[in-house]
C-alpha cells in the first residue's frame, strides 16, 4: 500500500517575493478610472458561475461593470418582486473594497435596503448565504437576497461580483443571463437607467444597514449543532 507524496511549495511560510506582490496604487486607480473597451468581447460583462470576474489591471474588473451590473441587478429585483433587503458583502482581495462603495452607491440611490457588514468588514460566501436564508425562513413574500463582491480563489489582482437570489445562490444561468445582457446594455455611454449617488451619503442613507455577518452565522450554526445533538440523543433513547 503506498502513501501519498505531500510536496511542500518552496514559498510555503516565507515573505511573498516581490515580484509576485500587486501594486495596490495602480490596482485601484485602474478601478476608478480605466474604462472597458466595449469592441473587446473580454472587457464587457460576462458572467460564469453566478458572477462575474476580473482585473481592474486588464479592463475586465472596473467601476463601470460594477455600477452597470448593480443597476441590472436592481431591475431584475424589480422584475422579479423581490421586495426585503438586499445583503451585500465583499472579500479580502484589494478590488472589492472599491467595488462594494460602487455597488452601494446604486443600491442606495435606488432605494434598495441594504445589509453590509458593520465597520467596514469582511464577510464570507457562506455568512452571506446563510443571512439570506435565515431572513427568508418561513417568509413567502418580501425575499431577500444578495451580491458577494468575491472572485473566490481567482489571483490577488483579480475581482468579483456574484449575485444570490432567495434561494441563497448561486444564480442559476436564466437569472445571469438576463443580468448580463441589462449590464452590458448600460455600459454604454449613451444608455440611460443608471443611478448612483456619492458614497458618503449612500454609507449614510436610511436603507443602509449594518450587520454582523460572522457573528450571526456562527451562532447560528451553533444553535443546528445543538439540535441536531438534542434530535440524535432522542433517537438514541428510543
Amino acid at each position: 500500500m503506498s502513501s501519498a507524496t505531500h510536496q511542500v511549495h518552496p514559498l510555503a511560510g516565507q515573505p511573498a517575493p516581490a515580484g509576485l506582490l500587486i501594486d495596490l496604487r495602480r490596482l485601484a486607480n485602474d478601478y476608478y478610472q480605466r474604462k472597458p473597451d466595449l469592441a473587446d468581447p473580454q472587457q464587457l460583462v460576462n458572467f460564469g458561475t453566478s458572477g462575474h470576474r476580473g482585473s481592474p489591471l486588464k479592463g475586465t474588473f472596473n467601476e463601470a461593470h460594477i455600477l452597470a451590473i448593480t443597476q441590472a441587478i436592481v431591475e431584475f429585483r424589480h422584475r422579479q418582486h423581490v421586495t426585503g433587503p438586499l445583503f451585500l458583502g465583499k472579500d479580502t482581495h484589494a478590488a472589492s473594497a472599491p467595488a462594494e462603495r460602487s455597488a452601494l452607491e446604486v443600491l442606495a440611490s435606488n432605494g434598495v435596503e441594504t445589509v453590509i457588514q458593520r465597520d467596514n468588514g469582511f464577510t464570507p460566501t457562506p455568512a452571506l448565504s446563510f443571512a439570506i436564508l435565515e431572513y427568508n425562513r418561513g417568509r413567502k413574500d418580501g425575499l431577500a437576497d444578495g451580491i458577494g463582491i468575491t472572485p473566490s480563489h481567482n489571483p490577488p489582482s483579480d475581482g468579483g461580483l456574484k449575485y444570490n437570489p432567495p434561494n441563497g445562490g448561486p444564480a442559476d444561468t436564466q437569472v445571469t443571463n438576463w443580468i448580463q445582457h441589462r449590464a452590458n446594455q448600460l455600459l454604454h455611454p449613451n444608455s440611460h437607467g443608471l443611478q448612483r449617488m456619492p458614497y458618503e451619503n449612500a454609507l449614510r442613507a436610511a436603507t443602509t444597514h449594518q450587520h454582523d455577518y460572522l457573528g450571526h452565522h456562527v451562532q447560528g450554526r451553533q444553535l443546528e449543532t445543538q439540535r441536531a445533538g438534542v434530535a440524535l440523543t432522542q433517537v438514541c433513547m428510543q
